[in-house]
């Protein structure tokens, strides 16, 4: 059996791919910080909140964790629909990617927070400051530089989860690849793009994330401490 590997479509698909390429880092760009903010609210608010507040943490935690992102996407884009709440295929996208990560970073930075030495909490209490100051400027700095790490690694998962958005055709990178390969049945080839595509996108992402750190932890620089 022999197969003759044909890449001539890149020629003519390439502008296709590239704008496939910027939906795919806008989605992520778009889906970053308010995960993180979100899923920070929901450490804090298990951690430190009322019982409501709690309870109502823990359901949305364990609800996205435990259902798929593309049943959580198809729910926003086809299910609100029937209650005449009608979302676009992008914002319903990004929607669809900050709630599942925020539930996923919720669990990171609680972890983050539990791991905080209980002697620095009780040294700021002795200090005279907040419940507030002690949360968000002694415990939060140094739980985001403990599980930076993980956070990183999570927002990498969510720039590969776009994949899923052309489900409700969202046309990002998937998604012009499955209409690439529709027209030219190079199905093998395309998806070998498509895949060394979504390698370097993923490095690329993770250097930011990683250079965004030697800025943000001046001390692990001075350190010479690897993330």
């Amino acid at each position: 059996m022999s197969y003759e590997f044909d890449f001539a479509f890149l020629d003519e698909y390439g502008p296709e791919l590239l704008r496939g390429v910027w939906l795919t880092l806008g989605m992520t760009a778009a889906s970053v910080l308010p995960g993180f903010l979100l899923g920070t609210l929901c450490a804090v608010g298990r951690l430190y909140g009322p019982p409501w507040v709690r309870r109502v943490a823990i359901v949305y935690v364990e609800a996205i964790r435990n259902t798929p992102l593309v049943i959580q996407v198809f729910w926003l884009f086809f299910g609100l629909a029937v209650l005449q709440v009608r979302i676009g295929a992008f914002p319903a996208a990004v929607l669809a990617l900050v709630i599942n990560v925020g539930a996923y970073t919720a669990e990171i930075m609680r972890a983050g927070f539990e791991s905080i030495p209980k002697g620095q909490v009780e040294a700021a209490s002795c200090l005279a400051l907040t419940r507030s100051q002690v949360i968000w400027g002694v415990q939060l700095p140094q739980a985001v530089e403990r599980v930076y790490p993980a956070l990183v690694s999570q927002f990498v998962l969510m720039m590969l989860a776009t994949s899923i958005m052309s489900q409700i055709s969202a046309e990002e990178l998937t998604g012009v690849a499955y209409q690439i390969q529709a027209f030219t049945f190079r199905g093998f080839e395309v998806y070998l793009v498509i895949a060394g595509i979504y390698v370097a996108l993923a490095a690329a992402l993770r250097l930011v994330l990683l250079g965004c750190a030697t800025v943000a932890f001046p001390r692990r620089r001075r350190l010479g401490t690897p993330l």
